[in-house]
């Protein structure tokens, strides 16, 4: 029973992260994350880590993996995406002040 407990216990938490990981994906918008919340995750996954895999083998170890993969997916899409928006959109052409594009020779 307490692994069937524990196997169900893994499973809920690990489907309800699912489709905010499918958001993240589609949406390629970072600004819905915190940067401190991902910065701080990750020293801590670090930290929780030793602490589960110094435990017998178990649903904790598949639920703290997944968690682990999660934040380092969602770390390295905030970093990949932020970059992304911040990048200048090239113009076709320059606007002079009187909002017409200049021709060469002009």
């Amino acid at each position: 029973c307490v692994a069937r407990c524990g196997s169900a216990l893994t499973f809920i938490p690990v489907t309800s992260y699912l489709p905010l990981l499918m958001k993240a994906v589609q949406a390629k918008d970072p600004s819905s994350y915190s940067p401190t919340l991902l910065l701080l995750t990750s020293p801590g996954n670090v930290l929780f880590s030793a602490y589960v895999f110094n435990l017998p083998v178990g649903p904790i170890w598949v639920m703290h993996a997944f968690y682990v993969v999660t934040s380092a997916l969602i770390l390295v899409w905030y970093f990949r995406y932020t970059r992304r928006a911040r990048r200048p959109v090239p113009s076709p052409g320059r606007v002079g002040a009187s909002g017409v594009t200049p021709q060469p020779g002009t």
